[in-house]
């Protein structure tokens, strides 16, 4: 391709070089990123051609900043823009570009290089019935340069490193999936890429159907491939991975900060039908003295399967039942799916119907299937009328208390098709709607991937209209790019295997590392029968999960905590009480993941990038930088390989056994019988710890214990408190330590409101040696090497001296 001619535009921020049939328009919308649109085949493909049209992106975050200045040089036949700390390095007779940083102005370093990118044209479209999808219309090769490591790609299964794969970008309802499934329910095209010590990030905000040969087919390629006219390329600078998600972060938005109740114990399961039946299960947790702070029902609770209904005969009052589970410091989360049933006289049907809120065929008529109704529509949510409808139908929730919801079923998932009597062949891809079904001008195979987005996005619309005082929670099991701003997700329908209990690890680390900090997998797995040694390792392994869900399918056993009777109930009752004693940890985390976009679960990967034995250690996970995670995820195992990256690590196995302490890099084997789950603590690090309780009520700690690895130069924590729901108006605490020879000065350095009450705080600190005196606290002992400090109310600085 040849890209001779070149203007600049929009004052400076936007960079448009044409050749005869082909676009490329260059701009930096942020600091750091580079964006890179790429139109093969735009003289074809539009009538504007050499501009091109405004672009929607479901994606981006709607109050991105202006653009930044772009500098343009020429250099024979290389046109070099510049923006934003990068460059782009255009070939103007080839097409082939590349994009350098300069961070320190004296190197340039290469961040990603395209030496190919092409399209077809649009060809006449042939009789509907004949109609075959180019699915490759518009391509792109990128170099991946040996030993480069891709990391993120979405929902995926397999290693965190997925290059060696091939994936699909289409959103999609898969039951069961297994250790090879491709694809999944959710679609991010976005990848950090890591060389050694250093990170850069990939985006390519696409809708449509796509696919990525991540360096399979050509080893020293990552190469996409596009149903649509185009390819929307960011490129994002480090130079860490954590530095790549806060500038994805950046563009894409950040995650809403949720309800100190979401990180709480859930219990959910396919085949509660009633009000009684939520009783009998809130009922059983209180009785066993077992945490649980809300409780998902899943569709019996409506009507006949019509969304925004409820069934009177199972829910005869549901706003008093919501009041009833509040007074035992329950939350109720019902189900809501897209799919509307199509019946006359039922009022959602109507109104949609009469606004012509739905989805068409390519034919005009409104396309009828089926998913739990038969039959059914659905709503066109690409639509911002549609997205205003749909959340002002959230007033049935709000008005009953209810405080969260669990979004199913959006991928759009349609089990079946009605068929016409105007025939025509309706080419499909899974269990949902036809590729050319219509979402007002658009194609089901450009909106398929988006649709939970907007769906999403009028969830939470809903509540900040009808409840503006709460942290909406809404979960959904479907998305695209950009969903973070919308809602959490989970894994989708899992099993009650051990291989899926290993599975869900690398998943949630991957969907982390994608920019969706908030991730699960259902505990004890959604189909088949767990058993209880099963169960009580899910536990232990789900402490960290982003939020902890016991879910099941009807027709399988039963798996709250107790049905498995001892020991397991008394395991997963000390994993739950282990959960809670964390939540300090936990919410602090997820107020720095509102505004940092690391991951709540995080694989070493992310901090320790050039490890690559971290790199693969996919069965371990790290809670912030320093407390790392090892459950047993094998049947009958009491050991396991422990992976400890650089550092010097102590054991606090259950967080209550103070063991030896390891000099990373190295493996250790831990002894883990049925009721220890592995724990790590780094040298440096000081985590915030309360105490269990029967469900949270705020996030204003009334007991504190903090527990301290003490390194080479002493120690920091963090702690965030509020009020755990409303506006995130609170105090933020770091707790330093600053170690000099023999001597330790610890202090409290406070931000934010000061009209918290004051707590007790208790410090323990590992890695001492016999202490000699200690000046501020209010008693102190020190056995086997931990030093317990009981703080005073209101202490300011304390001092601990030590024999060396």
């Amino acid at each position: 391709m040849r890209l001779g001619q070149f203007v600049m535009e929009s004052g400076g921020a936007q960079v448009r070089v044409w050749g005869e049939t082909d676009v490329l328009v260059v701009s930096a919308p942020l600091p750091g990123v580079l964006r890179v649109r790429l139109a093969p085949q735009a003289r074809a493909n539009g009538l504007s051609f050499p501009r091109l049209g405004e672009k929607r992106s479901f994606a981006l975050r709607p109050d991105l900043p202006e653009a930044e200045r772009l500098s343009v040089q020429e250099d024979g036949e290389t046109l070099r823009v510049g923006g934003g700390g990068l460059t782009l390095h255009l070939n103007r007779v080839s097409g082939a570009w590349r994009v350098t940083e300069n961070p320190d102005g004296k190197q340039e370093r290469e961040l990603t290089s395209v030496p190919d990118w092409n399209g077809d044209a649009p060809t006449a479209r042939p009789a509907l019935d004949a109609e075959r999808f180019n699915l490759r219309r518009s391509r792109l090769s990128i170099d991946a340069p040996d030993g480069a490591a891709y990391l993120g790609f979405g929902e995926r299964v397999g290693p965190l490193d997925k290059r060696g794969m091939h994936l699909t970008f289409w959103n999609t309802d898969c039951y069961p999936h297994h250790a090879d499934t491709d694809p999944l329910y959710i679609s991010v095209p976005f990848t950090t890429v890591v060389q050694g010590e250093r990170a850069h990030g990939i985006f390519v905000d696409e809708t449509w159907r796509m696919t990525a040969d991540v360096a399979r087919t050509n080893p020293n390629a990552l190469d996409f491939a596009s149903a649509g006219p185009e390819l929307d390329v960011y490129v994002l600078a480090g130079p860490r991975p954590a530095d790549v998600l806060r500038r994805y972060a950046d563009l894409t938005g950040y995650s809403p900060m949720p309800p100190l109740w979401a990180l709480g114990a859930a219990q959910s399961r396919w085949g509660y039908r009633t009000a009684d039946d939520l009783r009998a299960v809130i009922q059983g947790y209180r009785e066993r003295d077992l945490p649980l702070d809300s409780v998902y029902i899943d569709i019996e609770y409506m009507d006949a399967f019509k969304v925004w209904t409820v069934n009177r005969a199972g829910f005869p009052d549901l706003k008093a039942f919501v009041k009833e589970a509040a007074k035992e410091g329950v939350k109720l989360v019902p189900i809501i799916d897209p799919g509307i049933k199509a019946e006359p006289g039922y009022d959602v049907y109507e109104e949609a119907l009469k606004n012509d809120y739905l989805v068409r065929t390519a034919r005009g008529d409104v396309l009828v299937g089926e998913v739990w109704p038969d039959p059914a529509v659905f709503p066109d949510f690409t639509r911002p009328e549609v997205v205003a409808w749909w959340a002002a139908r959230h007033k049935l929730f709000t008005d009953a208390g209810i405080q969260g919801q669990w979004n199913d079923m959006n991928e759009p998932a349609c089990f079946s098709l009605a068929l016409t009597d105007k025939g025509g062949a309706r080419e499909t891809e899974g269990k949902t709607l036809p590729y050319d079904a219509l979402h007002g001008a658009h194609s089901h195979l450009e909106m398929h991937n988006v649709y939970a987005n907007p769906m999403s996005q009028a969830s939470r619309a809903g509540y900040a209209k009808y409840s503006p005082q709460i942290r909406p929670w809404i979960i959904s099991r479907a998305g695209y790019a950009g969903i973070q701003r919308h809602a959490t997700v989970w894994t989708g329908d899992n099993a009650a295997t051990w291989s899926h209990l290993a599975l869900s690890l690398p998943m949630i680390g991957g969907l982390g590392l994608s920019g969706i900090p908030f991730a699960a997998a259902d505990v004890g797995g959604f189909g088949g029968d767990t058993t209880g040694e099963l169960l009580a390792r899910w536990y232990q392994a789900a402490v960290g999960y982003a939020f902890l869900r016991n879910h099941s399918a009807q027709g399988t056993a039963d798996q709250e905590p107790w049905r498995f009777g001892e020991p397991y109930t008394s395991v997963i009752h000390a994993a739950l009480e282990l959960r809670y004693r964390l939540l300090p940890h936990l919410y602090t985390l997820a107020y720095g993941a509102s505004r940092t976009g690391l991951p709540i679960l995080r694989p070493l990967a992310l901090h320790h990038a050039g490890d690559e034995d971290a790199l693969r250690a996919d069965s371990q996970y790290l809670l912030g930088q320093g407390l790392m995670v090892a459950p047993v995820m094998a049947a009958g195992h009491s050991k396991r390989q422990v992976y400890l990256p650089a550092g010097r690590w102590a054991s606090v196995f259950n967080l209550a056994e103070f063991g030896a302490i390891h000099d990373g890099p190295a493996y250790v084997t831990a002894d883990a019988p049925l009721h220890t789950l592995p724990l790590y603590l780094k040298a440096g690090e000081a985590l915030p710890l309360t105490e269990p309780a029967a469900h949270t009520t705020q996030a204003r700690w009334q007991r504190v214990t903090w527990l301290a690895h003490l390194g080479e130069t002493g120690f920091v924590g963090h702690l965030y408190e509020d009020a755990g729901d409303g506006p995130t108006e609170g105090r933020f605490t770091r707790l330093v330590g600053d170690r000099e020879g023999g001597t330790l000065s610890i202090r409290r350095e406070t931000e934010g409101e000061a009209a918290l009450p004051e707590q007790r705080e208790v410090l323990h600190i590992i890695g001492l040696e016999p202490i000699r005196e200690v000046h501020g606290a209010a008693s102190f002992s020190y056995e086997d090497g931990v030093l317990r400090l009981t703080l005073p109310a209101r202490w300011e600085e304390i001092t601990v001296t030590w024999v060396e």
